[in-house]
């Protein structure tokens, strides 16, 4: 009994310390909140780099919420939020950074790998299995008639 009281504790605790971690924000409107919730899930979090803003708890990905939050709230656009961040950190922190030559080839590697596999594919179908280009000898060949007269009296 004593094991299930302490297991309940430990839950209890466990959800207290997540609570306290959750980020209070105020906006003015409903429309600038979805702008900022927009804003941090297209954004990526530097730290965890496969996360979103949203989603990372690294202590980075906070304070790039509120830096996020202080833009908006002083009044600015989603591209000036974004383009602070590009500024400081690179396109990097985008999820999905801009076609431009330093990311042609982050862009295009997709289609090269799919190029690259199908040109495998058809070289190595034009190619002949040397054990099937090698010509039969006599008793092969005989037999080989044998096998077909066979199959067609059949």
């Amino acid at each position: 009994m004593s094991a299930v009281v302490r297991m309940l504790a430990l839950l209890v605790l466990f959800r207290c310390g997540t609570a306290a971690a959750t980020e209070v924000r105020t906006f003015q409107d409903p429309a600038q909140q979805q702008r900022y919730e927009q804003l941090v899930k297209d954004l990526r979090c530097l730290v965890c780099q496969n996360q979103s803003l949203a989603d990372s708890d690294a202590d980075l990905a906070r304070d790039l919420r509120d830096e996020v939050y202080q833009i908006l709230q002083s009044g600015k656009s989603d591209q000036e939020a974004v383009k602070f961040l590009v500024d400081r950190y690179g396109d990097f922190v985008l999820y999905r950074p801009p076609f431009n030559l330093m990311t042609l080839l982050l862009w295009i590697s997709p289609l090269l790998l799919l190029f690259a596999g199908l040109a495998f594919i058809w070289r190595r179908s034009k190619q002949q299995n040397p054990a099937m280009a090698a010509e039969l000898t006599a008793s092969e060949q005989e037999r080989l008639q044998q096998l077909r007269k066979t199959t067609q009296q059949q």
